[in-house]
């Protein structure tokens, strides 16, 4: 994850609002791919970078408004998700995952490579401007950009996933012999789940290139790819509310970890762990620790994720005291 530092203010709170649904948006479209559908992916990392990088690109040298610059980078990412979504027909589980962790590495090496993209420079995201009118300069003023397309595409995916697309999607990952049995293209809906996937995140990437104001190939890491995957599990497979619930919640761990160190003397004393303790000193590096720990801790205990938690909550409240 790109290490975010932001004061503790009242703008450091929208921030983290944004940051908080530009990751829901990414959990969802994965749990299309994962939860629905039944295929792996440690690449999204590679289509957080396309969306961005294209939505960027497309504004500033093409000069293209931005809610269409914002497309194009979801449509550019769901078509390299529809070719990496080829190889779902004939890879399952470890070989899939491999193949798709091997795309997010070099689209981020050749992003990293060619001058155009900014090289290991990065790029620096252009001004924003709403309809080619409103000039959008604050995250505050993002916050309801970002929660309106937020909004409207988690919508949009728990329609999707009523529809015949939705089922055929759920047969595939109860057993795609079974569904090709009954009929369902294998073809189609394998590469349609990539592409809707990495739609999602292409529109998130581009989403986050603006709400960081620069990005950089080294951002967008195998580290990122596992975070997203976390999300998926954490939250709770197969399920939009749970995609909403493991993306925000795992995200504020992520930026208030990041902020142990402002706790008097808990801060001092982790950071002198980290100089005595570890090969990689840094508050970071504990703050995954701490994550990392408590991801292990919420997959043993709870394997629904949190939306299991959250129905047994309901049903134990609907029964009490009884």
């Amino acid at each position: 994850m790109a290490n975010l530092t932001r004061n503790w203010s009242s703008n450091y709170y929208i921030y983290m609002a944004n940051y908080i649904a530009i990751n829901v948006l990414v959990t969802v479209g994965l749990n299309i791919l994962v939860g629905y559908t039944g295929q792996i992916s440690l690449g999204h990392a590679g289509f957080f970078a396309i969306g961005a990088f294209t939505t960027v690109l497309l504004i500033s040298k093409l000069s293209f408004p931005f809610l269409i610059a914002l497309v194009g980078g979801g449509i550019l990412s769901a078509l390299f998700g529809f070719i990496l979504g080829l190889p779902a027909l004939r890879l399952e589980g470890p070989y899939l995952a491999i193949a798709t962790l091997g795309f997010g590495m070099a689209i981020t090496q050749l992003i990293g490579r060619w001058g155009f993209f900014g090289g290991r420079m990065g790029m620096q995201a252009p001004p924003l401007k709403l309809l080619g009118l409103y000039s959008v300069s604050s995250d505050r003023g993002l916050y309801f950009i970002i929660i309106t397309i937020t909004f409207l595409l988690t919508l949009a995916a728990r329609n999707l996933l009523k529809t015949k697309v939705g089922r055929a999607f759920i047969a595939i990952r109860d057993s795609d012999i079974a569904a090709q049995t009954l009929g369902v293209n294998l073809t189609y809906y394998k590469t349609l789940a990539f592409a809707i996937s990495a739609f999602y995140t292409g529109i998130a990437g581009g989403l986050m290139a603006f709400m960081l104001g620069f990005i950089n190939p080294s951002s967008f890491n195998f580290i990122l790819s596992i975070y997203f995957l976390a999300f998926v599990i954490v939250g709770g497979v197969g399920t939009i509310f749970g995609s909403i619930m493991g993306g925000a919640v795992m995200t504020w761990l992520i930026l208030t970890l990041d902020k142990i160190q402002d706790i008097p003397y808990l801060g001092k004393l982790l950071m002198t762990v980290s100089e005595n303790w570890m090969s990689v000193t840094g508050i970071h590096n504990v703050s995954s620790i701490f994550l990392g720990l408590i991801i292990v801790l919420i997959v043993v205990f709870e394997p629904l994720g949190l939306y299991g938690f959250w129905i047994r909550t309901k049903i134990y409240w609907k029964t009490w005291p009884f």
